[in-house]
C-alpha cells in the first residue's frame, strides 16, 4: 500500500485567488440566477480500521491516534423525484435503518437532499430536505451535475447535528453497519480505478496549477462514498460546485471526462482545499467485479449483472439471468426477483436478497 506524504496546504492568498476566479465565474451566476427567481497523498486503511504503515514516509500524527469514541455521520444523498432515483432511495433507507443501530455501527441522521425543487409523495416515509435544481439548461442534460449545487445549500440552511457526514448515493446498500472511516481532518473515500489524476494531467492543470505541486495530490476519487468533518465540507463543497461548472464549461475536459466529471471535479476541489483522503478499498464492493461481500460495508449496483444459466458472466451482453437498476428507469422493479443461478458470485446473490428483503417489507411498493 502506498501512502503519500502530506505536501502542506497552499498559501492563503493562493487559494483565495482561486476559489474567488471560480467563483466569480460560476457561483454567484448561479446565485444571481436563483435569487432572481426569488428563490431564496493517500493514506490507505485496512478493513479493521488500522492504517498500514509505509516505512519510509511518516503518517501524520493525528492519523496514527486510535478512535476511542464513537463519532456518529450523518447520513446524505442527493436526489431527484425521478421514479428510478425513488426506488432507489426507498432500498438504501430500508436497509439504513436496519444497520443503523446494529454494533459496529456509527450511522446517525439521515436526509434525502432532493434536488428538484419542490416536495414529492417520499417526503413522509424518508427524512429529505428540499433544494433548487440548478437553473434550466445549465447542467446541459447532466443531471449529477446538479450535486455540488444541491450540497451547497443544504449546508447552508439544514441543523446537522453530526461532526461528519457520508455523502452517499441512492444505489448504496449498506451490507453490514458502517463505522466513522474518517480521521479528524482525513476523510475517508474509496478509490476508483478509472479516476486517474497522473494520466489526465494536461487536463487538470486548467484547474489545479502547477503551483499546488503534482497531479498526484489529487485523489484517485469521487464525492461519494465519502466520510468527511462538516466543516470542511462546507468549505469544499462552493468550490467542487464551481470546478464542476468550469470543467462542464470546458469541451476538452467535458469530452474526456463524461459521466464522470464531477467525480473529478470533486477530487480537485479538495487538493485545492489541501485536503488528503484516507483510501479505504474496503469502503464499497461493485458486483458483478467484486466476487464476495468480504468485510466489505457498501454495495453499489452501478453495474449491470447478466449471466446464462450456468452462471457464467455474459460481459456486457444481455444473460439469461440478469439485474439492471436500468432496466426499472420507469418504475420499481417487481417484488421477489428470481434469484441468479448456481455459480453466480456471493455479491450479486447477496445483492438481489437484499432488494428483495427490501421491496417485500417497504409499504405501497409499487407506487412511483
Amino acid at each position: 500500500m502506498i501512502l503519500r506524504k502530506n505536501m502542506g496546504s497552499p498559501s492563503p492568498l493562493l487559494l483565495i485567488t482561486l476559489v474567488l476566479g471560480f467563483s466569480f465565474a460560476t457561483y454567484n451566476l448561479v446565485t444571481m440566477v436563483m435569487h432572481n427567481r426569488s428563490i431564496s497523498k493517500p493514506i490507505v486503511g485496512d478493513s479493521n480500521g488500522g492504517m498500514f504503515i509505509d516505512p519510509v514516509i511518516e503518517i501524520p500524527k493525528s492519523v496514527k491516534k486510535s478512535k476511542t469514541a464513537k463519532l456518529p455521520f450523518h447520513v446524505a444523498l442527493t436526489a431527484t423525484d425521478a421514479p428510478y432515483s425513488k426506488w432507489q432511495c426507498r432500498i438504501m433507507y430500508y436497509w439504513y435503518k436496519k444497520q443503523k443501530d446494529l454494533p459496529g455501527s456509527e450511522m446517525g441522521g439521515f436526509t434525502r437532499i432532493l434536488h428538484s425543487g419542490s416536495p414529492d409523495n417520499l417526503m413522509d416515509e424518508i427524512p429529505t430536505a428540499v433544494v433548487d435544481p440548478l437553473p434550466a439548461g445549465l447542467d446541459r442534460g447532466y443531471i449529477v451535475l446538479n450535486r455540488p449545487w444541491a450540497f451547497v445549500q443544504w449546508l447552508e440552511k439544514a441543523t446537522i447535528e453530526e461532526d461528519y457526514i457520508l455523502m452517499a448515493e441512492p444505489d448504496h446498500i449498506f451490507v453490514t453497519p458502517l463505522p466513522n472511516l474518517a480521521r479528524g481532518g482525513y476523510p475517508a473515500a474509496f478509490p476508483f480505478f478509472y479516476i486517474k489524476p497522473d494520466q489526465n494531467e494536461k487536463l487538470l492543470r486548467k484547474f489545479f496549477p502547477e503551483e499546488l505541486g503534482p497531479v498526484t495530490n489529487i485523489d484517485p476519487i469521487g464525492n461519494s462514498p465519502v466520510i468527511i468533518k462538516k466543516d470542511l465540507l462546507e468549505k469544499i463543497a462552493p468550490t467542487w460546485m464551481n470546478v464542476s461548472l468550469k470543467m462542464k464549461d470546458d469541451p476538452e475536459t467535458d469530452k474526456a471526462f463524461g459521466w464522470v466529471l464531477e467525480m473529478y471535479a470533486y477530487a480537485v476541489a479538495s487538493a485545492l482545499h489541501g485536503v488528503q483522503h484516507i483510501l479505504r478499498k474496503d469502503f464499497m464492493l461493485q458486483p458483478p467485479w467484486d466476487l464476495d461481500i468480504a468485510k466489505r460495508f457498501i454495495i453499489h449496483y452501478t453495474y449491470g449483472c447478466d449471466y446464462n444459466m450456468k452462471g457464467e458472466l455474459t460481459y456486457g451482453k444481455i444473460g439469461e439471468w440478469r439485474f439492471d437498476k436500468r432496466s426499472h428507469l420507469r418504475g420499481p422493479p417487481p417484488r421477489n426477483l428470481p434469484l441468479p443461478p448456481p455459480g453466480v458470485p456471493e455479491s450479486v446473490v447477496t445483492l438481489v436478497k437484499m432488494v428483495n428483503e427490501a421491496t417485500a417489507n417497504i409499504p405501497n411498493w409499487d407506487a412511483e
